[in-house]
C-alpha cells in the first residue's frame, strides 16, 4: 500500500526487521508491540489488525499498532497527529488506546470529536520497571498454574478484570474467548498464583514478552485477604520467576490513583520510568 501524504503506510513482513529496530529503542515501553510483531511477523491475517509505519526520507520513524488495542510506538506528538488523521479515514476498530501519555493524549485529541465519548479515560498511569532482584522475600507458595487450576484461576481473572475495568470480560457472549485466553496463558507458563487450602489468594499473569522485557498484568488478591502482604511477596515471586525464565526486565503500569498498589510495587523494587494513558470504549 502506498504511503499517505503523511508518509504513513501499512507495514508487512518485509518491514519486520526495521520495525523491531525502531521498537527496540525502548524495548520495555514497547514490549507489547515487539511481542505482537514477532508473534505475527506483521502478517495482517495473524496481527488481527494493522501496523502502521510513518516514514521520513525512506526511514521508519514511528509506528502504531491498530487493532483491538491501538498502541503508538516511538511516536512524537507530530507522529500521533498524523496517525490520528489516518485513523479518521476509516472506521474505529480499537476498544482501547494505550501507550505513552503524550502520544495517546495527542492522538485522542485528534480523533475525539469523531470517535465518540469513551467509557473511561485514565491519564498519567505510572509505568514501572524492575531489572534487579526483588527487594522483599518472594512468597515460596507462588507457582506457575496448571490446567487443573483453571476452575480457580478463571473466576479470579474475571473478578480482577471486572474490578479493574468496570465491565465483565464475559459481557456480550465473550466468556469462551476469555476462557481460551486464560487457558493459553496457563499453557504458556505465564500464569502465576498462590493457593491456600485450594483457594486462590494471589494471582498475576505475563501479558506479553520479548527477549528484553515482560509486562505483567492482572495482579489480584481477593478482597477479604488484602492487607496481609500477599501482593508484595507474590509479586516478588513473580518477578524472580519471570527474570529467571522469560525476560530480564519486568514491567507493568498502574492507575495513578491506586496508591496501595503503587506502594506495593515500590516495596518490591519497581521504579517509575514513564507515564502511560488509556482511553477505553
Amino acid at each position: 500500500m502506498p504511503a499517505s501524504r503523511h508518509g504513513i503506510r501499512v507495514l508487512d513482513v518485509p518491514d519486520l526487521e526495521e520495525f523491531c529496530a525502531l521498537a527496540e529503542r525502548d524495548p520495555v515501553v514497547n514490549v507489547f508491540a515487539l511481542h505482537r510483531a514477532r508473534m505475527t511477523r506483521l502478517e495482517p491475517r495473524w496481527l488481527g489488525g494493522e501496523m502502521w509505519g510513518r516514514f521520513e526520507a525512506g526511514r521508519l520513524v514511528s509506528a502504531c499498532h491498530v487493532g483491538a488495542n491501538l498502541v503508538p510506538v516511538q511516536a512524537t506528538e507530530d507522529d500521533a497527529r498524523a496517525f490520528a488523521e489516518r485513523a479518521l479515514a476509516g472506521t474505529r476498530t480499537a476498544t482501547t488506546i494505550v501507550g505513552p501519555h503524550e502520544a495517546v493524549r495527542t492522538f485522542w485529541n485528534g480523533v475525539a470529536a469523531s470517535w465518540g465519548r469513551p467509557r473511561e479515560t485514565r491519564w498519567m498511569q505510572p509505568h514501572l520497571e524492575i531489572s534487579g532482584p526483588p527487594q522483599v522475600a518472594p512468597d515460596p507458595q507462588v507457582r506457575r498454574t496448571e490446567r487443573a487450576d483453571l476452575d480457580e484461576v478463571y473466576p479470579a481473572c474475571v473478578a480482577m478484570y471486572t474490578e479493574e475495568v468496570g465491565v465483565s470480560p464475559e459481557t456480550g457472549g465473550s466468556a469462551d474467548l476469555y476462557r481460551a485466553r486464560v487457558t493459553q496463558l496457563i499453557a504458556r507458563g505465564w500464569s502465576f498464583a498462590r493457593f491456600d487450602a485450594g483457594r486462590l489468594v494471589f494471582k498475576a499473569e505475563v501479558a506479553c514478552a520479548s527477549s528484553g522485557a515482560a509486562q505483567v498484568q492482572g495482579v489480584w488478591v481477593p478482597p477479604d485477604r488484602r492487607g496481609e502482604g500477599l501482593a508484595a511477596a507474590g509479586m516478588a515471586a513473580v518477578v524472580a520467576a519471570v527474570q529467571e525464565t522469560i525476560a530480564p526486565v519486568v514491567s507493568l503500569y498502574v492507575n495513578e490513583w491506586n496508591h496501595p498498589a503503587r506502594r506495593t510495587y515500590e516495596r518490591v523494587g519497581f521504579v517509575e520510568t514513564a507515564r502511560f494513558s488509556t482511553v477505553m470504549f
